[in-house]
């Protein structure tokens, strides 16, 4: 009736490839890749550090990240990532972004270095 057990929506934003490319020319942005070294390996955004989500130190690994600082994650197709993502918002990161359809919809170019 008032309210209170609505389910807030995500604090973080999910964004097309375009809103994560435009997002990613700020300064100071931070780019994460969620996926496990091997799939990084295979292929990533230039500039990506790689802290696999699903790895056990994956909080102590973020925790090292600035939080003031515009955070952009992505994975394979946008799954792995958005769990990524509520975690960062919930460990007070203050502007997380998940990239919809992960690498597998990224139109620019993956770099192996």
């Amino acid at each position: 009736m008032f309210g209170f057990n609505k389910t807030s929506a995500p604090a973080f934003q999910n964004l097309t490839p375009a809103q994560f490319a435009e997002g990613l020319r700020q300064p100071g942005a931070v780019l994460v890749d969620v996926r496990r070294p091997d799939e990084f390996a295979a292929g990533h955004l230039p500039g990506a550090v790689n802290i696999e989500v699903t790895a056990p130190d994956f909080g102590q690994r973020v925790a090292a990240l600035d939080k003031t600082k515009p955070t952009y994650v992505y994975c394979r197709s946008g799954a792995r990532s958005a769990n990524a993502a509520g975690q960062l918002t919930t460990a007070g990161f203050a502007q997380v972004s998940n990239l919809l359809g992960g690498v597998m919809d990224w139109p620019g170019q993956l770099t192996t270095k």
